[in-house]
């Protein structure tokens, strides 16, 4: 009888980085990963947002330090990413969780420079993170990565084409780097939230909130930003080492319902 294989379900003293790391989900998963014991990097374009993260990390005895990154700026990703490996002697998880609200329609005279930013935001700077991070990856025992992409890459919502096509390309990006990388035993998975409590859900009424939760999820509610980050640590765990190229939705049975 082959004997049982007992797998690590700790990142304790791994080393992760989470852009868009100041709120929302970002803030979730970097204050969940350093409670599990890893060391983090917050990553994200509000300074003073990052620091905060950090410092609370800290106060509550983790490891954490906070970096600016405006991603559109291709030689700051570089420079960060090599900073925060320096920092903590390597990096082991990437999550690439940073975000932008994109809504316009498509015959908007600032349709093009919307079109823009959402890809350099949400696309072009994944694969410019992950590139960064390579080296550091490769020399890694539980290299992991995951990208953060949206239900919006699975449906389509109007006035959203820009920002679903930015989600749609991450799942393409994750299936192909999956690939890729598998020999070099890197896994990357995508995750795809649906309708989430943060920032950007905030300026909805509540009442508006409600009805099309009812309407729309199985479960009836939205989800909060900490059960994204669980299932995020879930795939950076030593033991889901065979988990790769996944698209998995954390939606509250958003994709699954018909009517």
């Amino acid at each position: 009888m082959q004997s049982y294989k007992q797998l690590s379900r700790s990142v304790k003293n791994l080393t992760v980085l989470v852009t868009g790391a100041a709120s929302g989900m970002g803030r979730a998963t970097a204050r969940l990963f350093a409670d599990e014991g890893a060391q983090v990097a917050v990553i994200d374009i509000d300074e003073d947002g990052a620091r905060a993260v950090a410092t609370d990390i800290v106060a509550a005895g983790g490891t954490a330090q906070a970096w600016r990154l405006d991603l559109s700026d291709r030689d700051a990703i570089a420079a960060v990413v090599g900073a925060a490996a320096t920092q903590f002697g390597g990096l082991d998880i990437i999550v690439n969780n940073a975000g932008i609200s994109v809504r316009m329609a498509i015959d908007d005279a600032s349709y093009d420079e919307a079109w823009a930013k959402a890809l350099a935001v949400m696309l072009t700077a994944q694969q410019r993170v992950i590139r960064a991070a390579l080296p550091h990856l490769r020399r890694s025992q539980s290299p992991r990565i995951v990208n953060i992409a949206s239900t919006e890459a699975l449906g389509a919502t109007a006035l959203h084409s820009a920002y679903s096509a930015a989600k749609a390309g991450v799942t393409g990006l994750t299936r192909s780097l999956a690939v890729e990388l598998g020999r070099d035993g890197i896994t990357v998975n995508c995750i795809c939230p649906g309708s989430i409590a943060t920032a950007m859900t905030a300026r909805i009424p509540d009442e508006q909130k409600a009805i099309y939760a009812r309407r729309r999820t199985a479960l009836g509610r939205y989800g909060d930003p900490e059960e994204v980050a669980h299932m995020t640590l879930s795939l950076c765990l030593p033991a889901a080492s065979f988990i790769t190229g996944a698209v998995i939705p954390v939606d509250g049975g958003l994709m699954a319902r018909n009517a």
